[in-house]
This record gives structure tokens, C-alpha cells and sequence, in this order.
């Protein structure tokens, strides 16, 4: 059993890492679009402008908190909370380095950097992700206006059509990674376990091809394309970000907030980004995988297996940054028709053919 302290150790590593690779996070993203507008983006506070994120934290932190006067008070101080700590609480099944064997009280001890290792951890981030959904809805109706209650209907209505196209492309590759070569006994369902089975080559015993990983991404490609649609939708960044349209709904559900509750949204955004970002490689991206791991062992390889991690999370985030810069928003017609006439029937018919595809490797043509 893991001691306490070590469970308390790995959980303040996820908090840490997470909220640090925000800070970060919003200073790339402004200097990504800068760049890609021609202008220069923040190049004051620090070098290269890297601390604006934290100037802008405390100038948002001693900001006066104004509470509009028809708000339904506790709902609408709670709604905050409920939106950063989904994020957070979703990281923590996402494995962020190799495991380790150290030793525990004397006997040999596989640490996994997995805050939570649960063999249920897709549902579990499945959960979080749906529960942040009624921060919006929450801070929508409690703000007592209807530019936020429009934002917060929006909200719930764009969550459910999404969440159903990326719940059925998790169930593809849950299906496939099934049947692919055990490694523990947790099961398919566990994030850590999904990422062991990419470790590897698909063609080992060929030179030529021995190159290629064996990532869920080419086998579960359309899959990828399905899950990464719906977490732009799911994250309510550009082009679905119908939830906060300025031109529309002012700012949509967070119309009436300030100060360090505006900053908790702000936050959870950011937050979600890098959570949904860090969650599609593990499923798709090998995790924590990369070259030279093999040759190399200990805490060596954990960091540079951390180094992997990083870098493909980064290029995840950087294509959620190049879509905000270049892509226009959806009408809210066209997000509907996205979701309920285009995603969910492709992602339906994409988990037919692998489970076609699953049982004739499992079992063998039925007429044979």
C-alpha cells in the first residue's frame, strides 16, 4: 500500500506542474499569436516578456470583487471553485513521466507519475470533465443577467453535443489497446496502462520500418481527429468558443465577475487546455515515450521520459493556439450541425469498424 506521504508528494507534483505550465501557457500563447499577426506580444515584464502572466495574476488577485446586486450569492462565488478544480482534479490520472522502481520499507516499489493510478481512469477524467460544464451553467444563471445566462445555456448545450463524439472516440481506443499485448493488470480503462502498451515499434523484426512507434495515432487516426475536434469544443476555445462571444454576449457567463473570481475562470481555461492536451497524448501520442529511453535507466530516463511528455504536450497546445489565430468562430447553427450531424455519426461509425476490425484479430474471421 503507498504510504500517505508519497500519495501527497505525487499529487502536489501534478498541482505543481500543472499550474506552472499555465503560467507559461498564456505567455506562449500571446507571443505564438503575436508572432503569427506580426506584432511583438509581451516583451516587458521578464525576459521575453515570460512573467506578464504573473504581473497580470496579481494585478487581477488585488482587483476589488464586485458582486452585482440580483446574484444568487453562494452559487455565484461557487462557480469559480467549480471550474478550477475539475481541471485539476483530471491531471492527476494523467501519467507524466516513466515509471520507476525504488525501493519502499525495504521491498522493491514501482512508482508510477500517475497522481492517481486508477484502473478506471478514463471515466474518471470522462467525469471531470463533464462536472466543469456546470461551472458555466452555474455562473451563467447566478450572475442575474441575461448576456451570462445565454453564455451558460450555450454552454451546456455545446458540452453535451461534444462530449458524446469524444466519449465514443475514447471507447475506440480503449477497444484497441484491449486486445494489444498486456502489461499489468489494471486494464485498458487506466490512462497509465493505455500508455505503457504504445511503448514500442508496430515493426520490430523490420529495419527499414522498425522506426515507427507504436502509437495509437495511426491506427486510431480518425479517432484522433474526432477526439481533438471535441476538446477544442469541450475547452470552449476557438472556433467554439460561442460560449464567451464578444461581439455577441459581451463575455458571455463570466460577464459579471472581477477580480480573482474573473482570474479562477481564467485559470480553469488554460487549466483545461493543458489537461485535454496532456490526456490526447497519452491516448494517442504514447505519453511519456521516446527514443533512447531503452538504452538509458533510473531517475534518468524518468526525466527524460518528462522531457518527452512535455515537448509533445507543447505541440498539442501549439495547434490549439495556430486554431485560435487563424480560424473564425462558428455560427451556432454550424457548431450544432458539427456536433450532432457530422462528429457523433462519424465517431459511431469509426467504433463499428475497430470493433469489426478488434474481433477478427482477437477471434478470427467467423467462417473460418
Amino acid at each position: 500500500m503507498m504510504p500517505i506521504w508519497l500519495a501527497l508528494a505525487k499529487v502536489l507534483l501534478a498541482f505543481v506542474v500543472g499550474l506552472g505550465v499555465v503560467v507559461l501557457l498564456v505567455w506562449f500563447e500571446r507571443k505564438i499569436v503575436s508572432d503569427l499577426q506580426n506584432r511583438i506580444g509581451p516583451n516587458r515584464a521578464g525576459p521575453f516578456g515570460i512573467l506578464q502572466t504573473v504581473a497580470d495574476g496579481l494585478k487581477l488577485f488585488f482587483k476589488e470583487q464586485i458582486t452585482p446586486s440580483r446574484v444568487e450569492r453562494f452559487v455565484f462565488e461557487l462557480a469559480p471553485f467549480l471550474a478550477v478544480v475539475p481541471a485539476l482534479m483530471l491531471f492527476l490520472v494523467v501519467p507524466i513521466a516513466r515509471p520507476i522502481e525504488i525501493t519502499l520499507d525495504g521491498a522493491p516499489y514501482l512508482l508510477s507519475f500517475a497522481a492517481l493510478d486508477i484502473n478506471v481512469g478514463l471515466l474518471f477524467a470522462l467525469a471531470m470533465s463533464s462536472i466543469a460544464v456546470y461551472a458555466i451553467v452555474l455562473a451563467g444563471w447566478s450572475s442575474g443577467s441575461k448576456y451570462p445566462l445565454i453564455g451558460g445555456v450555450r454552454g451546456s448545450a455545446q458540452a453535451i453535443s461534444y462530449e458524446a463524439a469524444m466519449g465514443l472516440s475514447m471507447v475506440a481506443v480503449v477497444m484497441w489497446v484491449t486486445t494489444l499485448p498486456g502489461v499489468t493488470d489494471m486494464g485498458a480503462m487506466s490512462v497509465n496502462e493505455i500508455v505503457l502498451r504504445q511503448q514500442g515499434t508496430f515493426f520490430p523484426d523490420l529495419l527499414a520500418l522498425s522506426w515507427i512507434p507504436q502509437w495509437n495515432l495511426i491506427p486510431q487516426f480518425p479517432a484522433f481527429v474526432i477526439f481533438m475536434i471535441a476538446i477544442f469544443a469541450e475547452t470552449n476555445r476557438a472556433p467554439f468558443d460561442l460560449v464567451e462571444a464578444e461581439q455577441e454576449i459581451v463575455a458571455g457567463f463570466n460577464t459579471e465577475y472581477s477580480g480573482m473570481r474573473f482570474a479562477m475562470f481564467f485559470l480553469a481555461e488554460y487549466l483545461n487546455m493543458f489537461t485535454m492536451s496532456a490526456l490526447a497524448v497519452s491516448l494517442f501520442l504514447g505519453g511519456w515515450g521516446g527514443p533512447f529511453l531503452d538504452t538509458i535507466d533510473g531517475w534518468a530516463a524518468t526525466a527524460l521520459s518528462f522531457g518527452y511528455f512535455l515537448f509533445k504536450t507543447g505541440l498539442v497546445l501549439f495547434l490549439f493556439v495556430w486554431v485560435r489565430a487563424t480560424l473564425p468562430r462558428f455560427r451556432y447553427d454550424q457548431l450544432m450541425q458539427l456536433g450532432w450531424k457530422r462528429l457523433i455519426p462519424t465517431a459511431l461509425l469509426w467504433l463499428i469498424l475497430t470493433t469489426l476490425v478488434v474481433s477478427f484479430r482477437e477471434f478470427g474471421a467467423p467462417w473460418a
